[in-house]
């Protein structure tokens, strides 16, 4: 009668794992919506503003290691609405629209690749930033 109990017992455990593990997998794959981000009630140098000047990996400036410049790497390039906030020229946070509209905040990555001079300039100078989840060629 115990190893019955246990056996029962053992197969609810792994129902119970069973389904959690499908729940965390299956929304894994599904990016949530961003938020835009809000406009300041007051003055303020951060406030949101569109930009559309990136350079794209079609851009062949994008792969100069000495061309300082914004980088985008997204499925949608600069052709669906992007806002950043910035200080001073230099970025600091973008979102871009998805096919439906929907805001998405971009990765911003820890150095401008393939640019390679921008660190000297003034904030760290122009960054690379990258739609989540996309792996380019896939």
């Amino acid at each position: 009668m115990e190893t019955t109990t246990a056996a029962r017992r053992l197969a609810q455990i792994t129902a119970t794992v069973a389904v959690a593990a499908a729940a965390v997998l299956g929304s894994a794959g599904v990016a949530a919506a961003d938020e835009w981000p809000p406009i300041p009630t007051e003055p303020s140098p951060l406030a949101p503003f569109d930009n559309q000047n990136f350079l794209t990996p079609t851009d062949l400036d994008y792969w100069n290691p000495f061309v300082s410049a914004n980088r985008l790497t997204s499925p949608f390039g600069t052709a669906n609405r992007i806002v950043c906030t910035g200080f001073h020229g230099v970025l600091l946070d973008c979102w871009q629209a998805d096919q439906n509209g929907q805001p998405h905040k971009l990765v911003k990555l820890s150095m401008d690749f393939p640019g390679s001079l921008g660190a000297s300039l003034p904030g760290g100078g122009p960054g690379h930033f990258v739609y989540p989840g996309f792996i380019p060629g896939s």
